[in-house]
């Protein structure tokens, strides 16, 4: 395992993140401490949750599973935004759900500080001033040690870092953003700012949802039973068969298939691996379910795609972009 800055900041953190998502949910505890436990053995540090994962239990398993460890060797991350409860004041990023949310997160994680704590949904309610002078105390009192954000726009993200620094406050230094070979669309506007401004990028959904993961390939006509894509068959989700059955997916798995079988790894390790080894990627977060999906991740590390191997993916996934995109880009060629 290797290991990165967060962005211009001086944390370290390994190239891959364990995302909890699943934990205290679809993987029970035994399975979720199986996976944390055999994600530390390999050299990972570096653990996203939320609080609305699973109602807070899978920062709870997090938590139960972080007692008797040595804490400042881990990396952890959390977000605030979701309800928690059915309260007017339960969700968004007012000062008052900030800080009842951190202190339930820190209770629930059991510990006294939190690594990266991400603001999961950009908040039309709350000016975003308010968001970030509360983000700021928690810094300044040593409850949290760094700021992300997640699930913004181009122009949020750029204001949000404005903002802070106009303030001379601390802002953000983290992105999770969704960000793999058949979602590019972040490259548009989010990866620019995050290279200009020094953030670190954690792409969510790296396999999205099981298409990049292997058993997707040209020539089928339904998602494969049990896989989150059949079950998101008619209700309009992202990673639904319907949004991604056309020919670029499939040449996209195509080229996937030929260089994992070029240089001896899995379909998920090489989709893994070109984000691993893309500009400016930090960490890509992998969210196994079972230990078969995570004993699949772990094996992106510790080894490179060639140049040529990168460029053939990139070319392959490569999206059509809209106005203004596809004009500026003519002119700076």
């Amino acid at each position: 395992m290797e290991y990165r800055n967060l962005g211009k900041t001086g944390l370290k953190v390994s190239e891959l993140c364990l995302g909890a998502m699943h934990f205290g949910g679809p993987a029970d505890e035994q399975t979720s401490v199986r996976i944390l436990d055999e994600f530390v053995e390999a050299g990972g540090t570096f653990i996203d949750t939320a609080d609305v994962y699973n109602a807070g239990e899978s920062e709870s398993v997090v938590g139960r599973w972080l007692k008797g460890r040595d804490r400042d060797a881990m990396v952890i991350a959390t977000k605030v935004y979701g309800a928690m409860g059915d309260g007017p004041n339960d969700g968004g990023l007012s000062r008052k759900h900030i800080l009842a949310a951190v202190e339930a997160s820190l209770r629930r994680l059991g510990t006294d500080y939190i690594d990266l704590y991400y603001t999961h949904v950009w908040d039309t309610a709350t000016p975003i001033e308010e968001t970030l002078s509360t983000l700021d105390t928690l810094v300044t009192s040593g409850k949290v040690r760094y700021l992300g954000a997640s699930n913004v726009t181009g122009w949020q993200l750029q204001k949000s870092v404005d903002v802070a620094q106009r303030a001379g406050i601390n802002g953000y230094s983290a992105l999770q953003p969704l960000y793999n070979l058949l979602d590019r669309e972040a490259e548009w506007e989010l990866l620019a700012v995050c290279r200009n401004e020094g953030l670190g990028v954690m792409p969510w959904s790296p396999l999205r949802a099981g298409w990049l993961a292997g058993r997707f390939h040209r020539g089928m006509d339904a998602p494969p039973e049990g896989t989150r894509v059949a079950a998101a068959a008619g209700l309009g989700l992202l990673e639904s068969w319907e949004y991604y059955d056309n020919e670029r997916t499939w040449a996209v798995l195509d080229a996937l298939h030929a260089i994992a079988g070029d240089v001896g790894h899995s379909v998920a390790q090489v989709a893994l691996r070109w984000l691993i080894q893309t500009d400016p990627v930090t960490a890509p977060i992998i969210g196994p379910r079972t230990l078969e999906h995570y004993t699949d991740n772990i094996g992106a590390a510790g080894w490179s795609l060639s140049d040529d191997q990168l460029a053939q993916l990139t070319t392959v996934s490569e999206k059509p972009s809209v106005y203004p995109y596809d004009l500026l880009r003519g002119f700076n060629r």
